[in-house]
């Protein structure tokens, strides 16, 4: 089976775009649990588990480039950056978990585009987790569920959230340790 080399950095691009029109959805009737909540969450959970597509269709048919390896972390924390802020204009999350998680997604985004020319630096696993981690705490805390399941759920969202603020700040600790590193190896390597 052949499949065009772009397919993967399409998918990605795609997640892109579709940020803004969760954001809209999301905010579009002041965060009521009706059907533009519903709306909002399906488009978020659908959109993050592309993630996971565009990855393994990228490895399966070893179509991985550069490009993909920049832009896919990059996806991501539109996505999920967009669902912090509408979840603290919402007033569902307090403003300071948005603040750290962004602070750390968009330096490491900015580094990530800085060093870009001498080297691409692609997600390394805690990265990856704290993706996931993410993903499962904004996807609980974007589902009206409570009003199907009970109260319960909102514990177990305040648990998962607080599992993704500790993993967005260890990751990003862990990225700045590792790049150090490598860029004394660098030297090193050239002294």
């Amino acid at each position: 089976m052949t499949v065009p080399r772009q397919l993967p950095n399409a998918i990605t691009i795609a997640r892109v775009l579709c940020a803004p029109v969760f954001l809209w959805l999301l905010l579009a009737d002041g965060g009521a649990d009706g059907g533009m909540r519903w709306a909002a969450a399906i488009l978020f959970i659908v959109a993050i588990a592309t993630d996971g597509v565009d990855g393994y269709i990228a490895r399966r048919y070893k179509i991985v480039t550069d490009l993909g390896k920049l832009l896919d972390p990059i996806a991501d924390k539109v996505l999920t950056g967009f669902a912090f802020i509408g979840l603290s204009i919402l007033a569902e999350l307090p403003w300071w978990v948005t603040i750290l998680v962004l602070v750390r997604e968009i330096g490491i985004t900015v580094h990530r585009l800085v060093v870009a020319s001498d080297h691409v630096v692609a997600a390394a696993w805690m990265g990856k987790l704290k993706t996931i981690a993410q993903a499962v705490a904004l996807s609980l805390a974007l589902l009206p569920l409570s009003e199907i399941v009970g109260g319960w759920v909102v514990w177990l969202n305040i648990v998962t959230m607080w599992a993704a603020v500790i993993l967005t700040v260890a990751s990003g600790i862990d990225y700045v340790v590792t790049e150090v590193r490598g860029a004394r190896r660098g030297r090193e390597r050239r002294a």
